[in-house]
């Protein structure tokens, strides 16, 4: 999804491991604290200075109204607009799809909204609060996780060790991960749900790198899952997949979607008419329509964006 040699190489792809752990669910590792730990904090322990976010139910009843927002959103390389003027508003509980042809600017536009790039000019609105120009790491303890275009696994921990790494890392204990396995040992009961949510419970003592590449998208999904976010999103999650698996793939979002917001990029239109409420087509960094699946793929303009004027 990267547009070209506009764009600083470590926002194309793979970016910079420290900043990219945060947002994958490893955030104690890259240094944070204090982040909302109830959900996978050891039984007997507790902290009170923590704020209680919103339950799932809540979402649900808030459903409708925006949890993330940009306002004349502007990224400009060198004299190069790559992204420009976007307004976006994404309801919650819903699934919002960003499409667009190579070099659109989605890439730009996700790394804007999830602090790898800092904006030109413009706004970025996440549950009423501007977050504009916030780093990864201080993005992700307010309930926002994403993955990537390029799986970023440690090939030789177990399935199990990295779900428990990721719940571990908002209690204060990442850092300490490797000084008693006993104590990483108390996420197992809730590292092995996620497992079983994303189909990967049987492959729980197996190294990463012993998956095959639709696994290692269904483990990284978990690993975000880890954080309970409010807003999920998912970098082009079935890039590369053979049919069967972009299917389970579908599956897999549509389930993990229940009760919070999901936006994602992704090339494949089958992918976004099966999971998408809203459609958002970018071109030359640019909102070019927006609506429902139905409507967008029936725009003319969005026609001619993909296939180019010939087919008329």
């Amino acid at each position: 999804m990267c547009a070209g040699p506009t764009e600083p190489a470590q926002v194309c792809g793979s970016p910079p491991s420290f900043r990219r752990a945060a947002l994958l669910g490893f955030g104690e590792v890259s240094g944070l604290t204090g982040v909302d730990a109830r959900r996978s904090r050891p039984t007997g322990t507790s902290d009170t200075s923590l704020t209680p976010s919103a339950t799932h139910e809540e979402v649900q009843v808030l459903t409708g109204t925006p949890l993330l927002e940009t306002r004349a959103l502007t990224k400009e390389f060198r004299g190069f607009r790559a992204v420009s003027e976007v307004d976006l508003t994404v309801s919650r509980g819903t699934v919002h799809a960003l499409v667009g042809p190579n070099g659109a600017g989605k890439t730009t536009l996700f790394n804007l909204l999830t602090g790898f790039l800092s904006p030109t000019s413009g706004t970025v609105l996440f549950d009423g609060q501007d977050i504009t120009g916030r780093a990864p790491e201080q993005i992700a303890p307010l309930g926002i996780a994403r993955s990537f275009q390029i799986t970023s696994l440690f090939e030789a921990m177990t399935l199990r060790e990295h779900l428990e790494l990721a719940l571990a890392s908002p209690t204060g204990m990442g850092r300490q991960w490797w000084r008693s396995v006993t104590r990483m040992a108390t996420f197992k009961d809730r590292a092995m749900e996620l497992l079983d949510q994303v189909g990967l419970a049987d492959r729980a003592q197996a190294p990463a790198s012993s998956l095959a590449y639709g696994q290692k998208r269904a483990l990284e999904l978990a690993i975000a899952m880890a954080l309970d976010p409010k807003l999920l999103l998912l970098d082009e999650p079935t890039a590369g997949m053979g049919i069967e698996d972009v299917d389970r793939t579908i599956a897999l979002v549509k389930q993990l979607a229940e009760g919070r917001t999901v936006v994602f990029v992704d090339h494949n239109m089958h992918v976004v008419g099966s999971l998408a409420d809203r459609v958002t087509v970018l071109q030359s960094g640019q909102v070019l329509a927006e609506g429902p699946y139905e409507q967008v793929r029936a725009d003319e303009r969005v026609i001619t964006a993909y296939l180019g004027a010939a087919h008329e």
